[in-house]
């Protein structure tokens, strides 16, 4: 939904600046720079969306867990707004929600968010970092670590607001090699 957002902002304010958070990314990179417009990324969590929403002059700032912000709001996070947009593009584009959102699933399935329940949050991110950082093409750790690789990318961070640690592997395509990945990483954090 964040990049059907984005989408639908970058059609009115070419060039934009949208703000999104690091837990999965490449369908907002590809909308976003299809659509000329500037991915920024910013840490999970309001408080840091809307600062980077400000910093950055973002017109729209969007959360994997169904937060978004829009500029013209104050930053604020709205319901109605994004709904408002979502049927004007379903009507300017002439296909129904799922078509939209089933075609960018299937160009970047993702796992979804797996949280998990561990004594050692720590040791269990060192374990999947050892496993996995030295093959990776780039890291990030905005929020939590994120390593990239030609066909996955996944984001594992402590949760800022439970005692959970969380997952999310995306993929370019490929709904078996997201399940095969969640294996090996749910096996890691198990210890």
């Amino acid at each position: 939904v964040v990049g059907l957002l984005a989408e639908a902002f970058l059609a009115k304010e070419p060039g934009a600046k949208i703000v999104h958070d690091p837990r999965v990314v490449w369908n907002t990179h590809d909308v976003v720079g299809r659509a000329g417009g500037e991915a920024v990324q910013s840490r999970t969590g309001h408080a840091f969306i809307k600062q980077v929403m400000r910093e950055t002059q973002a017109v729209y700032g969007g959360e994997m867990s169904a937060h978004h912000y829009f500029r013209d709001f104050v930053a604020c996070d709205s319901g109605m707004i994004p709904w408002l947009l979502v049927v004007e593009l379903m009507g300017r584009k002439g296909a129904a929600l799922s078509a939209l959102v089933d075609a960018r699933r299937q160009a970047f399935p993702s796992s979804g968010e797996i949280n998990f329940r561990v004594d050692d949050v720590t040791a269990a991110v060192a374990r999947v970092e050892a496993a996995f950082a030295a093959s990776a093409v780039s890291r990030d750790d905005t929020d939590g670590l994120s390593l990239a690789y030609p066909d996955w990318r996944l984001n594992l961070r402590a949760s800022n607001t439970e005692p959970l640690l969380r997952l999310n592997v995306e993929a370019r395509g490929d709904e078996g090699l997201v399940a095969a990945k969640v294996a090996q990483i749910r096996t890691l954090i198990a210890g």
